[in-house]
């Protein structure tokens, strides 16, 4: 069974090194490695070449190739009947190629195997970042998990039974993909132990716009509708109400109320702080406790503006792009 593994980049010079020095330390080592930038400005390249000699690498430069394209670009010049991919800023565990593949070395394999990730922290913006928007392991449902490209692999007769990630959509390209290959290549199967470790965003600033990007690719593909109805119902009729509620005199049923959306909104989130923040100082842990609700508030004030803004462009474009007019999950 040939493994290749694709990843693309652009101007990742500062942050390429962790995801190929990981690489080099996989128990199981990758066929081939096909990396296609999309026109960095910076020593991306060069940095991605030095490791010619410790891996079999393949880079090819592809100036304003998006995420979607380079990924196709990638696996179109693979050649191995498994495509591994993950992503740049993107720190491996030692087994993780090797446990992503195991499944498809078994009877009956899958078309798909969904890796899992964790956050990759140091700071105490970067440990609360992690509890408030991203999951554990305990969180998953194997059966309806939509894996993230940067842990993923699946048979490359899949990826083209599916007509390859869709290059129309620069966010939220992977969950289309996932989507897709759940409706027309075959079965998943989760392997937990296909570890990927990420960086979350490091500054309040660069959370917001990358939810905000999440969330007009959201509106671009027409996905989670409900999700998104039922956080403007949260923010803009909720809140309002119970502050009708308190102003009226009834404070008692507001509180509770409130109470009770509070834990709603941030239970999980503490659960998941409580677990990761481990030998933090005692102010450190009410800072990062303090942060939580901030980061749930800002990414959900940044998915309300940016889901509208994608559907503008889903409107402008609906009418004569018939890749827009596929099945919507929600």
């Amino acid at each position: 069974m040939k493994v290749s593994l694709i990843a693309t980049v652009l101007n990742e010079g500062n942050a390429i090194k962790p995801l190929l020095d990981s690489l080099v330390a996989q128990s199981r080592q990758p066929d081939e490695v096909v990396i296609v930038d999309g026109g960095s400005a910076d020593d991306t390249v060069a940095v991605i070449e030095s490791y010619a000699e410790r891996l079999p690498l393949r880079v090819i430069v592809s100036p304003g190739a998006n995420i979607s394209a380079g990924r196709n670009i990638a696996i179109r010049a693979a050649t191995g009947d498994i495509i591994a991919g993950t992503d740049a800023g993107v720190r491996l565990s030692p087994r993780w190629l090797e446990k992503l593949v195991a499944p498809f070395e078994q009877p009956n394999p899958p078309a798909v195997v969904a890796g899992f990730f964790e956050p990759d922290t140091a700071t105490v913006f970067e440990i609360a970042m992690g509890a408030t928007v991203l999951p554990e392991l305990d969180d998953i449902n194997p059966e309806t998990f939509l894996p993230s490209s940067r842990s993923i692999a699946f048979k490359k007769e899949a990826w083209e039974a599916v007509g390859g990630y869709p290059e129309w959509l620069d966010f939220c390209e992977d969950l289309i993909f996932d989507l897709n290959l759940k409706t027309h290549a075959g079965n998943f199967t989760f392997a937990p132990d296909a570890v990927a470790y990420f960086k979350p965003r490091t500054t309040l600033r660069a959370f917001f716009k990358q939810y905000y990007l999440y969330a007009r690719g959201d509106g671009k593909a027409d996905l989670w509708r409900k999700r998104h109805a039922i956080r403007y119902g949260t923010y803009l009729l909720g809140i309002p109400v119970l502050g009708g509620l308190w102003l009226g005199g009834l404070r008692i049923p507001a509180l509770a109320a409130g109470i009770v959306g509070a834990v709603g909104m941030f239970y999980v989130s503490y659960r998941r702080l409580f677990r990761a923040w481990g030998t933090l100082s005692a102010t450190e842990k009410l800072r990062a406790a303090l942060w939580v609700p901030i980061i749930r508030i800002t990414g959900d004030v940044a998915k309300m503006l940016g889901y509208p803004a994608g559907w503008r462009w889903r409107l402008r474009h609906l009418p004569d792009d018939p890749r827009l007019r596929w099945r919507n999950p929600s």
